[in-house]
């Protein structure tokens, strides 16, 4: 019983003692295995001195005057002869073109084609005669139909003025036989004879005119005939002028005849109508109306016989003028043919200018037209250039003249980038500029160059490797190593300080903040730091 307890005794002293040193163990070397799990850092102190300050930026080489080759028609393209930055001579080919006329010569021939058709369909019209045809080919000039319009107004005026002349007085004799009592005399005979001779008259008033108008159109076709020299024509006109004289002088000796036998008849029915008292002057005036409505008919007639002549008119030369219309068009048209086949472009498209072919807006089986370059050329002789932009704090370091390193330089041959020019960033003028670089050696447009420039030196007190500034959405900052002890020894924390970089070259920066210029600054680090945190020293 003793040596049980004696043994229970020597297990728990046993296992207190384990436990203790245990304890002890890791207790000792809980710092080192704290360390292990934190952020190893690299830091190093804050410096001074000077930095060369390099401005970097990308940009795409660009033709400084650049040859755009055009076409004029519309081709398929066979193939293409050059590549982008091939050298070429003056004549040399650059496109091989499919044999087949050009869109812009076969729609011209097309048209042409209908402007021929849409002639001959109105040849064969059933409004076009002889006349119109004769006058289309004529080139009877716009002004002479103006006149001859102009005329055939005038005339259609006059006889609507004389119609209402005739309408006037006509209208004057109903108003006095309306107050002039009524007491007829008997003159039944007198009247007959009186309305016979007047139906004579106006019988021969009616075939003088008609043979007068054909008279006049006979001379007026005269006219035209002897302006154009139809030879043929003026012997018949000629020949029916004179018959139409003949007819005109008979028809005015009728006329005559007539008037005289209508004023004898009319003399005798004012006589008769005058033995009464009232029946006498209403019959004079119904006599005197009788008249004036002859004449106010026969005004009436011409004035209808005017307004069909300047229909007539009218029609034949919308007839003559659409005729002319047409053939121009065909002219035009044909024209327009002869033009594209004196112009078109061959099977090739060659060089205007010795260069370097700078792009090519085409391939095989694809069409060209005039819309846009086919071929850009660099002519010899002439630079390139590229441009990027930069804050307004970066250009005030910059001068034009100004010569540009190319980043990684052994990629080109003689290659040389200076600053040409300074301007405000069309997009952000207020913030910032663009500069602008010429470019000579062997490059070609298109090809991007990253370069960097500014040659200015300035000393700085608080000087950082580039690998310490660091950047979130707050800006840019620094972490800084502060030392706290502790009973276990020193713990290293991070900590943030804002900064501003007030220039920078290819391994440093010159910064602005709240340091002193004593601080330990972090550079590389095995694991994210945030700032607050521990990290641990990196051995050196």
């Amino acid at each position: 019983m003793n040596e049980k307890k004696t043994k229970r005794r020597e297990w728990v002293k046993t296992a207190a003692i384990v436990f203790l040193t245990v304890l002890l163990l890791l207790t000792f070397f809980s710092q080192t295995i704290l360390n292990y799990s934190l952020p190893e850092v690299a830091a190093q102190y804050v410096q001074s001195g000077s930095i060369t300050a390099k401005i970097r930026g990308t940009g795409m080489i660009e033709s400084g005057d650049p040859y755009n080759i055009m076409v004029k028609e519309t081709r398929k393209v066979a193939s293409v002869a050059v590549r982008v930055g091939d050298e070429v001579q003056k004549g040399d080919v650059l496109l091989y073109l499919a044999e087949e006329e050009s869109t812009e010569l076969e729609e011209a021939k097309k048209a042409l084609e209908d402007a021929r058709e849409a002639y001959d369909v109105a040849l064969l019209s059933a409004d076009i005669n002889a006349g119109v045809i004769a006058e289309a080919q004529g080139n009877v000039s716009a002004s002479t139909y103006r006149q001859q319009i102009t005329a055939a107004q005038n005339e259609v005026a006059a006889a609507q003025k004389k119609v209402d002349d005739w309408q006037k007085q006509y209208d004057a004799f109903d108003l006095q036989l309306s107050i002039t009592p009524d007491n007829t005399a008997d003159v039944t005979a007198e009247t007959k004879a009186f309305n016979e001779a007047k139906k004579v008259k106006e019988n021969a008033d009616f075939s003088l005119k008609e043979a007068e108008n054909r008279l006049d159109n006979i001379n007026r076709q005269l006219e035209y005939e002897q302006s154009v020299s139809n030879n043929d024509a003026i012997g018949s006109l000629l020949t029916q002028k004179r018959d139409a004289e003949k007819v005109v002088l008979s028809a005015k000796t009728a006329a005559k005849n007539a008037q005289l036998a209508f004023e004898k008849a009319q003399t005798a029915l004012e006589n008769k109508t005058a033995s009464g008292d009232t029946s006498g002057t209403i019959q004079n005036l119904k006599n005197q109306q009788y008249v004036v409505k002859l004449n106010l008919d026969a005004a009436q007639k011409e004035l209808t016989q005017k307004n069909t002549n300047l229909t007539d008119l009218t029609g034949k030369i919308n007839k003559v003028l659409n005729l002319d219309n047409l053939y121009d068009t065909i002219i035009e048209a044909q024209e327009k043919v002869t033009k594209l086949e004196e112009k078109s472009l061959g099977e090739t498209v060659t060089a205007d200018i010795s260069g370097t072919v700078s792009a090519i807006n085409t391939a095989a089986g694809k069409e060209i037209s005039a819309a846009s370059p086919v071929v850009i050329l660099q002519p010899e002789g002439q630079g390139y250039s590229m441009s990027f932009s930069v804050t307004n704090e970066q250009a005030k370091r910059l001068a034009v003249g100004d010569r540009a390193d190319l980043i990684n330089a052994w990629r080109y041959d003689d290659v040389e980038v200076t600053l040409a020019s300074i301007k405000p960033d069309k997009n952000d003028p207020s913030k910032k500029k663009e500069l602008t670089f010429n470019v000579t050696g062997n490059v070609t447009a298109g090809q991007s160059l990253n370069v960097s420039v500014g040659q200015k030196s300035a000393t700085y007190d608080l000087i950082v490797p580039n690998s310490a500034i660091r950047e979130d959405n707050n800006g840019k900052f620094v972490l800084t190593v502060e030392s706290k002890s502790s009973p276990l020894g020193n713990r290293y924390i991070a900590t943030r300080v804002d900064v501003e970089v007030l220039a920078s070259d290819d391994t440093q920066s010159a910064i602005s903040g709240g340091l002193y210029g004593y601080e330990f600054i972090i550079t590389t680090s095995t694991k994210p730091v945030e700032a607050g945190k521990q990290v641990r020293l990196a051995d050196n």
